[in-house]
């Protein structure tokens, strides 16, 4: 993949400009090793960190039209590029390169920012058009790709990860409030907002245009609501299977070594079966497990590459690995809390080892509905419908009491008794399955004066909202809830800044736009029973994966974090939290950690989540937040 980055000052760029955007550019190494660029023109910087993937020779950015007056910064891969390079050469534009990068320039200078509209990718860009002076800021419609910015007296900074804003050297660094309030809720933060105060992450399917009169912000595209066309379950799946097959096939081209991430799980295993159905070889496969049995899918995985007759490759996390935990602070930029980044990490290192380019199966869960908890989600609201609120009231409360969080029960029965969650509407209820910390149990664990800051803020409103933008029936208001919030902003950030990490492009053919919206239309029913998620996607795979790749129980991809920290990571942890000097308790009850600490070690409890939210927190706050100067290389 790419990095890019730039300045837009209409005032005009200082002497000192250069430098400061050839420091950004350095901080994005990382993200493409292969070749800098910088192309300054009055007012615009923009900056560029290139790893070649397509046209290897050429393609150099920031890169230009004919005329030299339309200038882009492009990280991304636009799969129809060749389709539409044909339609401009048709209507006269010349090119140079093979890219799709010019393949945006010229047909920006055909249809405006509406030829957004057109791109059929992951991507995220900056175009300086010289003739109107105006910058606009581009995201995918999924958000695979980042984008930040921040507006600071009249000028835009922007980067592919905060570090290259930091780096610019005057955008000042403080903690957003709601923004930690919301940390503690999701174990990440959602857009627009970002840890720290005035700087943003532009949404998915969004763009920005910045000029004289300021910035605007403008949603091109959004998950449908409406139901498709009634069709019967086999011609559903049949159209299911092509439309993956084609989405699949416009993601192997390359030119440089390309393979896929395989779990054994059935999104990644799909890719593959559809990656062997195109023809495409070598076929390379990538996984990592654990020597936990539980936590382990590589017989699995195996499974999968021995029916397609894979090159495999494996590698086992180990507890010790995972003093990796400076460097994923590093690479977030923000405090992240899903512990499953240290595996992807791994899978990431172990692939780039054999490839350059790497698919994977993200986004099957948010489409099809393949999450346990939406099945329980689903229960729990028909439990409130036909339940008098006063009983719902009392459940939720004096007898939750009775039986507060259970951590001592088996995890299946502990997922499925959530009383607390009855006394909720929809979306807290939300909020405390898939997080750690429900607004009403947030203060006791929030400094006084971050709670006094928060003035009632409430994490559950964005979800509230979210909810209300999808009225269609209760399993899609979850899904559209998803794909917004924990899609975008944990998942794909996961992935994106791990694979980074190591100069990996991922590409992610279960969100193209044009298959999610065909997802989106699937009756519901078809998805998800009281038994079973993705029902219609699974039953649509049958002739491709084994019966037992298809029906067995869904795992995470997470390590056995619960253990590791009451063993191997225990002394690290231990001393980084538990240290009077430690940063957090400025903004978290220090108390509170301890008793959670204590809690865990115990084994009478799994505070797990929490522990290490705070960790992350606090390496967060060493790392970016109390530094002179944003390191330019990785610790």
């Amino acid at each position: 993949m790419c990095g890019i980055c730039g300045i837009v000052d209409y005032r005009k760029l200082t002497g000192d400009d250069p430098v400061r955007l050839a420091r950004m550019v350095r901080s994005l190494r990382h993200r493409g090793p292969d070749q800098d660029g910088m192309h300054v023109d009055g007012p615009a910087g923009l900056g560029h960190a290139r790893l070649r993937i397509i046209d290897l020779s050429a393609g150099r950015q920031p890169l230009c039209n004919e005329t030299g007056d339309v200038w882009i910064s492009y990280n991304g891969e636009v799969y129809n590029y060749r389709q539409l390079r044909q339609e401009l050469l048709a209507k006269g534009h010349r090119f140079t390169t093979q890219t799709d990068t010019e393949v945006i320039v010229h047909l920006y200078e055909q249809e405006g920012i509406k030829c957004v509209e057109r791109l059929r990718g992951m991507f995220a860009f900056a175009i300086w058009d010289a003739r109107s002076q105006q910058t606009y800021l581009v995201r995918d419609r999924l958000g695979v790709k980042p984008l930040y910015y921040t507006v600071q007296n009249g000028r835009l900074i922007f980067g592919s990860e905060i570090k290259a804003i930091l780096a610019h050297g005057q955008v000042p660094r403080a903690v957003r409030e709601d923004a930690l309030s919301d940390y503690l809720t999701f174990l990440y933060v959602p857009a627009p907002k970002t840890m720290f105060k005035d700087i943003y992450k532009l949404p998915q399917g969004c763009w920005l245009r910045f000029d004289l009169n300021g910035s605007v912000v403008q949603q091109y595209w959004d998950v449908p609501a409406g139901q498709g066309p009634q069709r019967s379950v086999q011609e559903i799946e049949h159209e299911l299977i092509e439309r993956l097959a084609e989405c699949v096939q416009m993601r192997l081209v390359s030119d440089v070594p390309l393979g896929a991430f395989l779990s054994g799980g059935v999104d990644s295993s799909a890719v593959v079966a559809m990656m062997a159905r195109s023809g495409h070889r070598p076929l390379v496969t990538t996984s990592v497990g654990f020597a936990e049995d539980e936590y382990n899918e590589l017989p699995f995985a195996r499974q999968v590459a021995r029916r397609y007759g894979t090159e495999h490759h494996e590698r086992i996390v180990e507890p010790e690995a995972t003093s990796v935990v400076e460097r994923l602070a590093w690479h977030y930029d923000e405090p992240f809390a899903d512990y499953s980044a240290i595996p992807t990490y791994y899978v990431c290192q172990a692939a780039r080892s054999e490839v350059t380019v790497a698919l994977s199966g993200d986004g099957g869960d948010e489409n099809f509905g393949g999450y346990r908890r939406y099945r329980f989600d689903l229960m729990e609201r028909r439990l409130r419908r036909c339940m008098p609120g006063a009983v719902r009231r009392f459940v939720g409360g004096p007898l939750a009491w009775l039986y507060p969080k259970a951590d001592w029960l088996p995890r299946w029965l502990r997922a499925k008794i959530t009383l607390t969650n009855l006394a909720d509407d929809a979306p807290e209820a939300y909020c405390r399955s898939v997080g750690f910390l429900s607004d009403r149990d947030k203060p006791a664990f929030l400094s006084p004066d971050i709670s006094k800051a928060l003035a009632g803020y409430r994490s559950s409103d964005l979800i509230r909202h979210y909810m209300g933008q999808a009225p269609r029936d209760d399993l899609h208001q979850l899904l559209y809830t998803d794909i917004k919030t924990y899609l975008a902003d944990d998942i794909l950030a996961k992935v994106d800044r791990a694979s980074m990490a190591h100069a990996l492009e991922v590409r992610v053919p279960l969100l193209d736009h044009c298959f999610v919206e065909f997802a989106m239309g699937i009756p519901s029913a078809m998805k998800i029973s009281s038994t079973q998620g993705k029902r219609v996607f699974k039953s649509a795979l049958g002739p491709y994966l084994d019966s037992q790749i298809i029906h067995r129980p869904k795992r995470g991809f997470t390590p056995p974090l619960v253990e590791w920290l009451r063993g191997p990571l225990r002394g690290m942890v231990g001393d980084l939290l538990l240290s009077g000097h430690a940063q957090y308790q400025s903004y978290i009850d220090s108390d509170m950690v301890h008793r959670s600490w204590k809690l865990h070690q115990s084994g009478l409890g799994n505070t797990a989540p929490l522990l290490w939210a705070v960790l992350m927190f606090e390496l967060w706050c060493r790392t970016f937040l109390h530094a002179d100067v944003s390191r330019e290389a990785m610790p």
